[in-house]
């Protein structure tokens, strides 16, 4: 058996032996992962770049809807405006209706009735009577049934055709069907 016992020391490498040593082994490695993360980044651009396109496509889209439906929303909103008034104008004649109703179902026949004001808030009612006993009657029922939150008795004054009297109204208890 032979053996070969090499007792030389091996040559010390210099600095451009170790450069070129390690451009040959290694840095076509780490050049190819490199080449392969700008690929994978080119790539991962495309896609992006789609979303972005399509992302405008749609903005634009939605910006097309609310154009076309602005005046639709537009005319909602004046429809809507329009049945509040009309609501607001049908629960007035409600309440007008009901006070009415409610005034002339309960009015003596010996009570004639000389003017009648109706706002919002107060009545003020103005007649005459031959009997003064017959407008205390009517009174005291008015205060009685509450339908009011004050009932007052302003004025009664004799003159040639009777007993003239002022009452006013405030606040009717109304209820809406």
């Amino acid at each position: 058996m032979k053996k070969r016992i090499n007792l030389i020391l091996p040559k010390e490498q210099g600095l451009s032996d170790k450069i070129i040593y390690f451009a040959l082994h290694y840095l076509r490695y780490i050049l190819v992962l490199t080449q392969m993360v700008v690929i994978g980044v080119f790539f991962y651009r495309f896609k992006v770049d789609q979303q972005i396109i399509d992302l405008k496509d749609e903005l634009s889209q939605k910006q097309e809807i609310v154009a076309v439906s602005r005046p639709l929303v537009d005319e909602g909103r004046l429809l809507d405006l329009k049945i509040k008034s009309i609501a607001d104008i049908l629960q007035k004649q409600a309440l007008t209706s009901q006070i009415l109703e409610y005034l002339l179902s309960n009015f003596p026949e010996k009570i004639k009735l000389k003017s009648l004001k109706i706002t919002e808030k107060q009545i003020e009612m103005n007649g005459i009577s031959e009997d003064p006993i017959i407008i205390q009657i009517y009174y005291q029922r008015l205060l009685e049934e509450k339908k009011f939150d004050q009932v007052n008795l302003r004025s009664i004054t004799k003159t040639a055709n009777g007993f003239t009297f002022d009452m006013s109204f405030v606040n009717f208890q109304y209820k809406f069907l």
